[in-house]
């Protein structure tokens, strides 16, 4: 079976700098592989330590990717090759750009049986590059997916809806986008890290994949957080009518 994990570099949360006026700026944050994507990838080792086979690794973005620092990382968690889409092009992608690309890529790479996305980057978050990738490869699409497991051409996939598990079975090759719940990824020893140094890693740019269609499919305005507002402290205590109507009263008053 040949599993292919896509993950996205992302900026290190607790680095990121917000401006008296609102603006976001990531001049001084480290990067790192996104945590959803993280459990892509320990979904898709899982898989090929059961039936055997090649997890490869792709990636696609600015020129953060080609830091070797990044590619020791994520190539320790068990990956048995990289594929990375570095350009300074690829920097900053809506979704359906990212689509395109990691579309592009994976037909550059050749056969594969299964491609598996986080829920969402940890950036953005928008949740929708894995379905996307499906269209464009005119493969199955499943998101939301708890469990996955191999049957021969096929992958039996479980997802968690409101009161009940729903199962399905989807023929490969195939694109599944899987949640957090679905396993806790690996914390790399020292031999996995000694070892990532010798697998081997692809760098494309953009113009070595044909991207059909690079135009963007959104525009964003801009980037602000959210205002600073002193909390109320008002605290209710119970369960009564009239502790129930003084919190509708507090509410209604906030939102007016």
């Amino acid at each position: 079976m040949r599993i292919i994990a896509c993950c996205k570099a992302v900026p290190e949360e607790q680095d990121i700098v917000i401006a008296k006026d609102r603006s976001v700026s990531f001049d001084k944050a480290e990067w790192k592989f996104g945590s959803y994507d993280l459990n892509a990838v320990e979904a898709g080792k899982q898989l090929i330590d059961a039936v055997g086979g090649q997890l490869s690794g792709l990636c696609a973005g600015g020129k953060i990717l080609e830091n070797p620092k990044m590619k020791k990382d994520i190539i320790s968690r068990g990956l048995d090759d990289l594929y990375v889409v570095a350009d300074e092009a690829a920097e900053k992608l809506d979704t359906l750009q990212s689509a395109r690309v990691l579309g592009a890529a994976i037909k550059q790479m050749g056969e594969y049986d299964l491609v598996l996305c986080g829920a969402g980057s940890s950036d953005l978050y928008a949740q929708q590059v894995g379905n996307q990738l499906g269209e464009l490869l005119g493969v199955p699409v499943v998101n939301a997916v708890n469990k996955i497991t191999a049957e021969g051409d096929k992958v039996i996939v479980e997802r968690a809806m409101e009161n009940e598990i729903q199962v399905l079975e989807v023929s490969l090759p195939a694109v599944l986008s899987v949640t957090s719940e679905i396993n806790t990824p690996r914390i790399p020893g020292m031999k996995d890290i000694i070892a990532a140094n010798k697998k081997p890693m692809t760098k494309y740019a953009l113009a070595d994949i044909n991207v059909a269609d690079n135009n963007p499919s959104s525009e964003v305005v801009s980037t602000l957080a959210p205002e600073q507002v002193a909390r109320q402290l008002n605290i209710l205590e119970g369960d009564s009518e009239e502790v129930v109507a003084e919190f509708v009263k507090l509410l209604s008053a906030e939102l007016k």
